[in-house]
């Protein structure tokens, strides 16, 4: 679906008559990221396939079409474009951060936390990737075990069924802990990778 904004239209104009003037501009990297924005997924995807054959090391240009292609739900070739960039990049801190969105959205849990990790050692001021990191990688610190979290020492009650109900009756730290636990020895399990995602949201968000 195309998004109807006059400025980013206007934009578009502007770098698309740049690129007539100049197709070996590097501004078709922009351009690209106009065309994401603005819905229009497939014609940023080709532009930016096409920039990358004449600049394979335009780092800018693979994020972008990374960040689409993750925007269009294609995780593996997204995942690929991500690689390459950490191959050549290992310190680029925005490709770490896409990473661990696309492993934490598969289940890969630990991949998932170690690119969080490298982000926010890599980025000071990358508040969010510390965040995840602590929810993804949280134990209990002394005299904050809960009744419930004691409760889940049983595995009885590990369940997407319960971390549900965990989740919302506000309890998203004992949700957390059922949809981590449930999703290390089944990371197929779609319930749990929704229960998940929408916990670490409701707890980023009280974070806020």
């Amino acid at each position: 679906m195309t998004v109807d904004d006059p400025a980013i239209a206007g934009a578009i104009r502007r770098h698309e008559e740049r690129l007539q003037r100049d197709p070996e501009s590097l501004a078709f990297a922009q351009l690209a990221d106009l065309y994401r924005k603005s819905g229009r997924a497939r014609d940023a995807i080709a532009l930016c396939r096409r920039g990358l054959d004449r600049y394979p090391h335009y780092t800018t240009a693979r994020l972008i079409l990374a960040k689409t292609l993750l925007g269009e739900g294609d995780h593996d070739a997204a995942l690929a474009e991500l690689t390459a960039i950490l191959e050549e990049s290992p310190k680029e801190a925005q490709a770490h951060r896409l990473a661990a969105e696309i492993h934490r959205q598969r289940a890969s849990l630990d991949v998932a936390a170690e690119h969080l990790e490298a982000a926010a050692r890599l980025d000071p001021t990358d508040r969010e990737s510390r965040a995840l990191l602590g929810l993804l990688r949280a134990a209990p610190r002394d005299g904050e075990v809960s009744g419930l979290a004691r409760v889940l020492d049983d595995d009885t009650f590990v369940t997407t069924a319960f971390g549900t109900l965990c989740l919302d009756q506000g309890l998203t730290e004992e949700a957390l802990n059922i949809f981590i636990r449930i999703l290390r020895r089944d990371p197929n399990n779609a319930d749990a990778r929704a229960g998940l995602e929408g916990a670490l949201r409701a707890r980023l968000k009280r974070k806020g």
